[in-house]
């Protein structure tokens, strides 16, 4: 199995050293091919993807299937939010590369592995879930209480007004300021 190590340190002072023996030394035990070392020195791992070099180019050599494992230490090197992690794993999955984490014995080549895995899969779609029925109970309210949501119709006079304005050739950002209406609804009546 060809494997890439993923290191993270939040601060300049660390290091990445004990990261890096462990993981060799599991490597060297499993008879797995090291590919690449990627890290990422003095970077906190709630920082988004754009933001950590070393884990970008590694899920960017996922991509290409430069590897079929990636092993970091422990799961807080690979981010600190729920929503990161449960985007990475969602990636991870899609291109059939493999997770292992040193510290929580999590090894996703294995069936025990893949079923924890999956398990974390069930339980971010579970919390989606609840966050849509959240959303349409607070819509449902918010209409209950009279609130308009969607589009509010322009009405005939406001159309007529805008087509005349148009029609002299003022542009629509003026349109929108004259008429007091947004500048997508300038855009809507006049195509």
């Amino acid at each position: 199995m060809r494997v890439a190590l993923y290191l993270r340190v939040s601060t300049n002072e660390q290091t990445t050293e004990n990261q890096l023996r462990d993981l060799r030394d599991v490597a060297t035990r499993q008879g797995w091919d090291l590919i690449e070392i990627y890290e990422d020195h003095g970077i906190s791992g709630a920082k988004d993807r754009d933001k950590r070099p070393a884990y970008d180019a590694m899920l960017k050599a996922a991509t290409q299937r430069k590897f079929d494992m990636i092993m970091a230490w422990s799961v807080d090197r690979l981010g600190r939010s729920l929503k990161g992690l449960v985007g990475f794993m969602d990636e991870l999955n899609a291109l059939n590369v493999d997770l292992y984490l040193h510290q929580q014995a999590l090894n996703t080549s294995t069936p025990a592995g893949k079923a924890m895995f999956q398990m974390c899969g069930v339980f971010a779609e579970f919390e989606r879930s609840m966050i849509q029925e959240r959303v349409k109970a607070g819509l449902q309210r918010a209409k209950a209480n009279g609130k308009i949501l969607g589009r509010r119709p322009v009405g005939p006079e406001k159309e007529d007004l805008i087509r005349t304005l148009r029609g002299q050739g003022m542009g629509i950002h003026r349109i929108a300021k004259t008429a007091k209406v947004g500048v997508s609804v300038v855009q809507r009546v006049i195509n």
